[in-house]
Formats: structure tokens, C-alpha cells, sequence
């Protein structure tokens, strides 16, 4: 079992996404009890096993399903007629719960001032932190001490080992809007829920128009959000942070952004009918 934890922690601290999968009920003769658990990897490699055979197989593709939706889910089992499209003979029933243990993260790229205060934010609100520059003095841990991982080099070399999955939040703060012209083709058809990209609404003009004279359809472009954040009327990096972050977690908790002061006067008519 702790060989299993070890594994969970390994994944975790290298960003790749695995599901736990844990036998949670079993009724009869089935081939493992209740507390059992195996871990299924995206290339469909396993650690540790729920039984073996048909049943763990049908598991390990429902873990992989599981890995790309983002979603738990619950699978039970009878045991009992193959014929029927049981998994088994042993008779017995059971139900595992598949969990993908996908660790929210964010993926900076561009390590200047708004970069680095993201990182901060980021941290605090407990998001792993991605960054990534091509300029090494910035992309450090003296400069940036939250971050957990860095990618250091020009965005075609290093941005395609950026684990992205269905929980990195990707924010684009470059120095200049030929950047985001060669990064957002590495990043548009990424699994991220959420790509940003600070600047002007003119820089994002700019910026689309030599993406669709490359060939970029507009659908495409149509996911980026930018301006990146909230509008707050940020000014410093860390008001701008802040805009971005309050927008990631709208989106990953599937908020509208909206106020949520409520009129006094609506909540005495719902306190008092009549």
C-alpha cells in the first residue's frame, strides 16, 4: 500500500494524471475485497490490481475514460454469466469507484511582473504553478519561488512537454503580441479548460488577425479569452492576478462572474410573505 501512496505523490509532483480506482463494496465470491486499489495511467499501465481478469480490464478502460473527462464515476459488477456480459464466474457482485486525481494547475507563460504575482496567487489558492520563458534570468526560483516547475527556452522546444490536461488553466503574459502569434498554435488544441491571454483589445486584434492569415479558423480562436480576467479596473500586477485568478475559478467552478450583492428589499419580501 504505501509503494501505491509513493506512486499517487510521484504523479502528482510530475503533473501526470492517473486515476485511483478502489473496491468500495463486495458481496459473495469476488476476486478482491473491499479497501483494494490499483491505479491506472493514461498510456494504460496499472500499479497494484482490483482482481485481474475481464472485470479489471473493463475497469482500466472506464479509468481511461475517467482520465480524460475529469470526472469520477461508479461501476458495479455481477459475477455470475458471461453469457450476459458479466466479467466473471466467481458469483459474487461488486462496485469500485474510479477517481482521476488530476491536481489543478497553471501554466504561466511569460515571467515578468504579472507572471511572477499569478505565481504567488496561484500558489496560495492551491494550484500547482507551471512556468515558462524564454528568458533564464526570469525563469527561476529566485524570481518566482512558488513555482513547482519550470520550462525554460523558446515556447516551440519546451511547451510541448508542458503536461496540459483537462485541470491546467493556461495564461499567457507575454512581453508582446508576436509572442502569443508563436505560442497560442502550441497550446489551442491542448485539453486546458481555460487559455488567456493578457493585453489590449487591439494587441488581440492583432494578435488573431496574423493567427487567421496563418490558417487558424476563428472557431478555434473563439476559446481564448482576452482581455484575460475579470474587469476590476486592475492597474498593478497584483490586482491584475487577482482578475485572472477570480476568472479561473469562475470557470472551474462554473460561476458567472456576476455580483452576488442581493437586494435587501427582494430578501425581506422572501423572509416575510406577504
Amino acid at each position: 500500500m504505501r509503494a501505491l501512496y509513493e506512486a499517487i505523490l510521484r504523479a502528482y509532483e510530475e503533473d501526470r494524471p492517473i486515476a485511483l480506482c478502489t473496491v468500495i463494496r463486495a458481496r459473495g465470491s469476488v476476486p478482491r475485497h473491499e479497501a483494494a486499489k490499483m491505479l491506472v495511467y493514461p498510456d494504460g499501465q496499472i500499479r497494484g490490481t482490483i482482481g485481474g481478469g475481464e472485470m479489471e480490464a473493463r475497469v482500466i478502460q472506464e479509468a481511461l475514460h475517467a482520465i480524460q473527462e475529469g470526472h469520477p464515476r461508479l461501476v458495479r459488477y455481477t459475477l455470475s454469466d458471461p453469457l450476459q456480459g458479466d466479467p466473471g464466474v466467481c458469483g459474487g457482485e461488486v462496485e469500485i469507484f474510479i477517481e482521476p486525481l488530476l491536481p489543478p494547475a497553471v501554466l504561466i507563460i511569460g515571467a515578468g511582473h504579472v507572471g511572477r504575482a499569478l505565481a504567488h496567487l496561484a500558489k496560495w489558492l492551491g494550484f500547482r504553478v507551471l512556468v515558462s520563458d524564454d528568458r533564464p534570468e526570469l525563469c527561476t526560483p529566485e524570481w518566482i519561488p512558488e513555482a513547482d516547475r519550470f520550462f525554460v527556452g523558446p515556447p516551440e522546444e519546451v511547451l510541448p512537454h508542458a503536461p496540459i490536461h483537462h485541470q491546467t488553466y493556461i495564461v499567457l503574459t507575454t512581453r508582446n503580441h508576436p509572442l502569443d502569434v508563436r505560442i497560442l498554435p502550441l497550446i489551442l488544441d491542448s485539453p486546458a479548460p481555460y487559455i488567456g491571454v493578457i493585453g489590449s483589445r487591439r494587441r488581440w486584434l492583432l494578435t488573431a488577425k496574423a493567427l487567421m492569415e496563418r490558417g487558424i479558423p476563428l472557431e478555434r480562436l473563439a476559446r481564448v479569452r482576452s482581455p484575460v480576467g475579470l474587469e476590476l479596473r486592475a492597474e498593478t500586477p497584483e490586482e491584475i492576478a487577482v482578475s485572472i485568478m477570480a476568472e479561473i475559478i469562475a470557470v472551474r467552478r462554473g460561476g458567472s462572474g456576476a455580483p452576488m450583492t442581493a437586494d435587501i428589499r427582494e430578501l425581506l419580501r422572501e423572509a416575510i410573505p406577504g
